[in-house]
């Protein structure tokens, strides 16, 4: 009897124990469910306001703008360290949505980058302070050319000699002397006339006979600065365009006066032993002094 009674307390025991066991099984999935339902809920309108635009009016009304700031930090820093300078918002900025101040950041980011960009201006038009003081750089022309004579003779040397315009007898003697020769010690030798432009009285007869001298010929270059002594810096500066442009194959070049004799064979001979690049070559004034005479030249 006792142990009847035993067992079939055991039994009563045991069927509640696994009947509270299930229910805690149960009750402990429905509030897993729950907490998952309560989660679920929580995080959807969280993440609808976090990838949307969503702007409805009370926004404003409530100034929740604080509030929402705080959650979206990270995404404005993100967004604020991709851009390449960063913008401090502004008060009117902070008035509005975070989404629209990310996109006032990037307007102000886009102007700035197009205010660096170069803003090409119309040039002053140039007006020559006149024509008998020194201007240089100037952009001056040739009237009067031979821009083929050198590619097409491929000379050794180049000799400019600087003359008036008007100084016919001058040129003719140094094509009747040492400017005649060529070619010298198998060297070929070509001599040009660097001319400017006259003023006064009988320009226009001057410049025909300048035409007819350089049909004639084809040793004349003329450009279109005035010719006078205090314009020798131009007419330099003329004659280094020319043959930088129409020959720059020559090995050499030299500027000699008209009123000079020069010895080609023995200029050649020397020229054939020196470097053909960075060399110059003159006459080296040793002692010099200041010349102060005004009336020197």
């Amino acid at each position: 009897m006792l142990e009847s009674g035993s067992a079939k307390g055991g039994q009563r025991e045991g069927t509640e124990r696994g009947v509270r066991l299930e229910e805690s099984r149960k009750w402990c999935g429905w509030s897993c469910r729950r907490c998952f339902f309560f989660i679920l809920l929580v995080l959807t309108p969280i993440f609808y306001f976090y990838t949307t635009n969503f702007y409805p009016d009370w926004w404003d009304k409530y100034n929740t703008t604080k509030l929402w700031n705080v959650f979206k930090s990270h995404k404005h820093n993100v967004v604020s360290n991709g851009n390449t300078s960063t913008s401090e918002p502004t008060p009117a900025a902070n008035s509005s949505s975070p989404v629209k101040t990310i996109i006032r950041t990037t307007e102000t980011t886009v102007t700035t980058n197009i205010s660096h960009q170069p803003v090409l201006e119309t040039p002053v038009p140039y007006k020559s302070p006149g024509p008998y003081l020194v201007e240089y750089p100037y952009e001056y022309h040739f009237v009067i050319n031979e821009p083929n004579r050198c590619e097409q003779e491929k000379p050794f040397l180049v000799l400019m000699v600087p003359v008036a315009p008007n100084n016919r007898a001058h040129r003719d003697i140094v094509r009747n002397t040492w400017g005649g020769e060529s070619p010298v010690l198998d060297k070929v030798v070509k001599v040009f006339f660097l001319l400017g432009l006259r003023t006064g009285d009988g320009v226009a007869e001057l410049q025909e006979q300048l035409l007819q001298e350089s049909k004639e010929h084809r040793d004349l270059i003329q450009s279109d600065f005035l010719d006078c002594y205090k314009n020798l810096t131009i007419k330099t500066m003329v004659m280094m365009e020319w043959l930088d442009k129409y020959c720059s194959q020559a090995a050499y070049a030299m500027k000699i006066d008209s009123d000079m004799f020069l010895n080609l064979p023995n200029l050649i001979n020397m020229l054939s032993n020196t470097p053909k690049t960075n060399y110059l070559t003159g006459l080296v004034e040793g002692a010099a002094y200041v010349r102060r005479d005004q009336g020197s030249k």
